[in-house]
């Protein structure tokens, strides 16, 4: 066959990933700490961005330019549902809200906009104002380095304690050998034991312990509580562990009543001497959906304004120096100005996503929000997809890092979503919350003469409708943590404090 040069034409569909998409995406998806975080750096890097408090007010006649600055990006530029799994487009905007089309504020869905698919109320009372102020916190280090000042150690030894306080992991355990510490100092491993005896006396008790054993040993020999039956106790560690109270108390050589007060004193003794020092401050979580009951019976679903960013954009500037400004200003103008009108757009478009998800979220499961888990119905993301007209992985998204206050308590909106467990009548399929919920109640109910196996728990909860294996019931109880049925009787058995 020749080779000759010719021409075809063809036609073919392809989704464009352009900047302001990827930014609508990646605000769909983001926490509501995130998402500040993010309009703040927007703020400091666009000049024609501000804050809503910030802005003077209005004059009765705005300012206009001769040249009309360059319309906004609209939103049902974006591809459809037809074209993109990200349904980011008009349809999911109010259409009694026209200031975000105007390229005016977003503040956060003041007035009506804030109304849910089953209310029509604003959220009421002023809300709490949380102002936390975090003091200086003294490190590990310093505290375990100022006691070895104060120590009369010589300079040799207190440069082996300085040495020891560096091994140190987060817990206060030794990270190392003592013989390595020996041949990094040049020094025998006989002294590094010597000034390892001096450190373990510092507070907090139980520091610079190489073991578990030995940590628990040092806080009750500070007690005075070592004596040769809780040494036997910590040299059986994994008989407790094991619930083994029988083999615990041959060992020891003690009875139940012995037993149960030296397991108490344990129990009183920290694992982690170090947890006290360089705590982990984690940020509270604030729910970006509130929900509330009615008069009528029914809920009321709306955004939690405190959480949402007031943002708007600058149009009187724009006006005011566009028409003085060179080719090149005017040229970053316009982009800049394009950047803040998408900006509001998707902060819009996100806050809409996530309270229409979240209506039918609770509509879907109004039953786990009147009667507890044990009425959560299975629930998968198709459900939600299908039912308000978007794509699997905008619920996805929406429903990440995304959290819900009601009347029973915050919970992250992928809590609502749980596989399904059939029936054995061949009747509506049960939530695997709240069959884990279910098996749950039953262990903690049993009795020391009559504890469940997971085949008796499973007969159990054929019995009632739900058509699950044995196995299953293993893994949702190992999942809870709860210990299997041989391990729960020799714990019965001698009721532990």
């Amino acid at each position: 066959m020749a080779m000759t040069p010719r021409l075809e034409l063809r036609q073919s569909q392809s989704l464009v990933m352009t900047p302001q998409l990827q930014q609508a995406i990646k605000l769909l998806q983001m926490s509501n700490f995130e998402l500040t975080a993010f309009v703040e750096e927007e703020l400091e890097r666009n000049p024609l961005l501000e804050r809503e408090d910030d802005r003077a007010p209005e004059p009765d006649a705005p300012v206009l330019s001769d040249d009309p600055p360059m319309d906004p990006p609209l939103l049902d530029t974006l591809p459809g549902n037809e074209e993109t799994p990200l349904d980011v487009e008009q349809d999911n905007t109010f259409t009694n809200d026209t200031r975000a089309e105007d390229g005016g504020t977003y503040d956060g869905f003041n007035g009506t906009d804030n109304l849910g698919r089953y209310g029509n109320g604003a959220h009421e009372g002023d809300g709490n104002v949380l102002e936390q102020t975090i003091g200086e916190v003294i490190s590990l280090r310093q505290h375990l380095t100022a006691q070895l000042g104060l120590t009369s150690a010589s300079p040799q030894d207190r440069m082996i304690g300085a040495y020891l306080i560096d091994m140190l992991d987060d817990s206060g355990y030794l990270s190392g050998s003592l013989a390595a510490a020996a041949t990094a100092l040049g020094c025998t491993e006989t002294e590094i034991e010597r000034v390892l005896g001096i450190v373990q006396g510092f507070d907090p008790v139980g520091i610079f312990a190489r073991s578990l054993k030995e940590c628990l040993a040092l806080q009750l020999a500070d007690r005075n509580r070592l004596d040769p039956a809780m040494a036997a106790l910590l040299d059986n560690l994994d008989l407790l562990a094991k619930r083994d109270l029988t083999r615990l108390k041959k060992v020891c050589g003690i009875d139940d009543e012995d037993l149960s007060e030296m397991i108490a004193e344990i129990r009183c003794l920290d694992p982690k001497p170090a947890s006290s020092f360089d705590p982990i401050h984690e940020q509270p979580v604030e729910p970006d959906i509130l929900m509330r009951q009615d008069a009528a019976g029914g809920w009321v679903i709306e955004l939690n304004t405190d959480t949402l960013p007031r943002v708007l954009v600058a149009n009187r500037y724009y006006a005011e120096i566009s028409t003085k400004a060179d080719r090149q200003t005017r040229t970053f103008l316009n982009e800049q100005f394009q950047s803040a009108n998408w900006l509001v757009k998707s902060l819009h478009q996100r806050a809409t996503t996530i309270l229409k998800v979240a209506s039918e979220i609770v509509r879907q499961q109004s039953g786990f929000f009147s009667h507890g888990i044990s009425a959560l119905k299975p629930l998968i993301l198709r459900d939600i997809a299908e039912a308000i007209g978007m794509h699997e992985s905008t619920i996805s998204r929406v429903t990440t890092n995304k959290y819900l206050a009601s009347p029973r308590g915050l919970f992250e909106l992928k809590f609502f979503f749980t596989q399904a467990l059939a029936s054995t009548e061949g009747g509506e399929a049960h939530s695997a919350e709240a069959v884990r919920h279910q098996i749950k109640t039953l262990i903690e109910n049993e009795a020391a003469s009559a504890v469940l196996s997971d085949d008796r728990i499973a007969a159990i909860l054929k019995a009632d409708g739900i058509d699950i294996a044995r196995r299953t019931v293993a893994k949702y109880r190992e999942a809870m943590r709860i210990a299997p049925s041989s391990q729960r009787r020799r714990e019965l058995k001698i009721r532990l404090p």
